[in-house]
């Protein structure tokens, strides 16, 4: 949190102490985030997102709104992995041709790389799409 603080405070060329006279979060609150003596409790969260205009939770990871929803979660992966590995079993089996020639391990790896490209482009795709009050620009 605190690196994400300091690069909002830098972008915005703010100092430490506007940040304090506007927030009323002290100078000595801010030393212990940065040493890592405490946490930040959520209103003192919410006085700094307020005051940089972002979200807590931009504030605590970084990311936007939307680039947190449209990132494939463990079970996006884990239902991709599932299908490649069904695939891959599939692609192995003798006569699978490519080019007119056997298929070599490095054309059905070449094949299976491009095939976990579009199915997690095609995930991304489709939060976008079914969530689109999320998403809606404005």
């Amino acid at each position: 949190m605190y690196k994400i603080y300091c690069k909002l405070r830098d972008e915005r060329k703010v100092k430490d102490a506007d940040v304090v006279r506007e927030t009323g979060i002290t100078k000595s609150t801010f030393s212990d985030w940065k040493s890592g003596r405490s946490n930040p409790k959520q209103d003192k969260l919410q006085k700094i997102a307020d005051y940089f205009g972002v979200t807590v939770d931009y504030l605590m990871t970084g990311k936007t709104e939307k680039e947190s929803e449209t990132e494939l979660k463990p079970k996006d992966e884990k239902d991709i992995k599932n299908i490649l590995a069904n695939t891959e079993q599939l692609l192995k089996q003798e006569g699978l041709m490519f080019d007119g020639n056997p298929a070599s391990p490095e054309a059905i790896e070449s094949i299976l790389s491009a095939m976990q490209i579009g199915m997690e482009m095609a995930k991304k795709k489709n939060k976008e799409k079914y969530t689109p009050k999320k998403y809606k620009k404005d």
